[in-house]
C-alpha cells in the first residue's frame, strides 16, 4: 500500500464515492494546478467510450485547468491506470497516479 498525502487521500474519497455513486467499474479524482478537483466515473454508450481518467483530464481542460497536480484512479480491473496517456497529454511528465482497487485502496504509483 502507498502512503499518501492528505491531498492526495481527499482525491481517493472523491473518486471512491463517484465510483460507488453510479455504479462503474472505474472512478477517478485529479487535482489541478489551483488546487481544483474534478472526480468522475466511467463513460460507457454505444457511441462514447471513456475511462473515468479521461473525463477528469476533459473536465480540467473545459474548465480552464492548464495542468495537473496529482490523479486517482480506482477500478475493478488492477494492472495499469487507463488513461494516463490523457494526463501526461495534458499535463506532462511528473505527475503523480495512484491506481487502486474499487475500495480505495492505492496499490501502486506511477508517474507521467
Amino acid at each position: 500500500m502507498t502512503e499518501l498525502s492528505a491531498e492526495d487521500a481527499k482525491l481517493v474519497t472523491l473518486a471512491r464515492a463517484t465510483r460507488a455513486r453510479v455504479g462503474a467499474p472505474e472512478g477517478a479524482a485529479v487535482r489541478d494546478e489551483n488546487g481544483r478537483t474534478y472526480a468522475a466515473a466511467t463513460v460507457e454508450l454505444p457511441s462514447l467510450r471513456l475511462t473515468a481518467l479521461e473525463v477528469c483530464v476533459a473536465m480540467a481542460i473545459s474548465s480552464g485547468s492548464r495542468g495537473l497536480e496529482a490523479a486517482v484512479v480506482l477500478t475493478q480491473a488492477l494492472g495499469g491506470a487507463a488513461g494516463l496517456a490523457a494526463v501526461r497529454d495534458f499535463a506532462g511528465n511528473g505527475v503523480p497516479v495512484h491506481v487502486g482497487d474499487h475500495r480505495g485502496t492505492v496499490v501502486d504509483t506511477t508517474t507521467t
